[in-house]
Formats: C-alpha cells, structure tokens, sequence
C-alpha cells in the first residue's frame, strides 16, 4: 500500500502549489486575469482538485514576485497596473538595466558569454513562434531570461534581485507593446534585436562604455515604443472587413 503520511502529503502539497502558480502565472501575463480581478481561493481549490493551503502557497508566491496583491482583509487581486508609474519603472528599468549589462562586461566569463548567446538565439525563436501563434508570451519569457543571463553574469546578485523584479513586473507592459508591434507589417526579427547583439558584442568585448550605452538605447526604445502604444488609438491601425 502507498505510504500516505506526512511525506506523501508535503510531496502533494508541493507540485500541487507548483502547478497553480505556474498556470495563474501564464493567465496573469496574457492579461487572461485582468489587472485588478479578484482571485477567490475557494473557486482555484475546486478547479485544481487541491485543499486551500497549496493554492495560498501559490498566492503568496505570485505576490513576492508581483503578480498579485493580498489584502489585509486577505482576499486577494490581480496586481493593477498603474499607468501613472510608468514613467518611474521606466527610469528605474533604463538605471537598472545600464548597470547590469555594465557589470556583465567587466565580470562575464566565456560561459557566461555562450550562455547569453545560447539564449539569444532562443529569443528569435520564441520571437518568431510569438509571431505565428500571435501569442507574445514566448517571446516575453525568452527576452526575460536573456536579461536575466546578462545581469547574473555580473556577479552582482543584489541588482539581480532588484532587475527581476523590474522585470517581472515589466512582463504585462511588455504584452501590450509585443501586441502593439506586431500590427506593423515591417516589423523584422533584425529591428527588434539589433540592441540585443549589440549588447552580446559590448559584453564579448568587455566595452564597459558601450554595454552601457547599448542597454540605455535599449530601455528608450522599450520607452518610446510603449509611450506610443500608450497615446495612439490602436484601432486605428487595424483592418475590418466590410459587411456590405
């Protein structure tokens, strides 16, 4: 007979809380759960077959990374997006984003180096794969793990902390600016990665100059492409077929 004590019940209890987080992730970063829906605890235990401890583990983990908001009362929302702070993630995205890819000049090491490359080229594939399935959420994953690669070779796991959660909380934005882009018809592979190999080139170098002044050119680029997402009517770049 299976052991059913103690050991099998935390064994539960952990893929258990792995896969709500998991799947509640995916939903919150295609903004499937909108930006300030409540989440009911009861309603993911009767949908996932679990108790309510593991999907409050998953809770609590969505939340240490941003995703989602517990409120005192202990109910618990989607985190909204605050367009207000904006400009201030911004900045603090452009501050970030020059000193990770700084350090990682001066600190990478040749398996750093093939690491970024490696995740370079996952980034064009998820970038296409985002394209054909319109669905920006392989091309979001395969550009966060390409940063991250970049700060953690530079050795410096404080601005690793602080960068992943700038870019956790990024990822939302970042949806609404792949689906923004993707309505250009010239969009190319090579206009959207040009800073990324030009990163991977300051980096290969240990241009300590360059890598700042590629990843600052970087984080304008997100800025001002976001911003005109932000004060243009996207409607008006699409196409309706006429019903008459």
């Amino acid at each position: 007979m299976a052991d059913m004590g103690p050991a099998s019940d935390r064994a539960e209890k952990i893929t258990g809380s792995a896969r709500v987080y998991a799947q509640l992730r995916d939903e919150i970063l295609r903004l499937e759960l909108a930006p300030g829906s409540p989440i009911d605890e009861n309603s993911l235990s009767e949908r996932f077959d679990l108790s309510r401890s593991p999907v409050r583990e998953a809770l609590v983990r969505l939340s240490s990374e941003g995703f989602v908001n517990i409120l005192p009362n202990r109910s618990t929302i989607v985190a909204p997006i605050d367009f207000r702070d904006v400009p201030k993630y911004l900045d603090s995205l452009d501050l970030l984003q020059r000193a990770t890819t700084r350090l990682a000049a001066q600190f990478r090491t040749n398996t750093d180096l093939r690491t970024i490359e490696k995740l370079q080229s996952e980034f064009e594939k998820g970038f296409n794969k985002s394209l054909k399935t319109r669905d920006p959420i392989y091309n979001i994953d395969a550009n966060f793990h390409f940063h991250m690669a970049i700060a953690e070779a530079g050795k410096n796991t404080y601005f690793q902390m602080f960068y992943k959660r700038l870019l956790d909380e990024g990822r939302r934005m970042l949806h609404f600016h792949f689906e923004f882009q993707a309505l250009s018809e010239h969009m190319s592979f090579e206009e959207v990665a040009v800073h990324h190999v030009q990163m991977i080139e300051a980096i290969r170098a240990k241009d300590l100059e360059y890598a700042d002044l590629v990843a600052h050119e970087h984080a304008m680029q997100f800025k001002g492409r976001f911003l005109e997402y932000y004060d243009q009517s996207v409607t008006a770049k699409m196409k309706f077929t006429p019903t008459a």
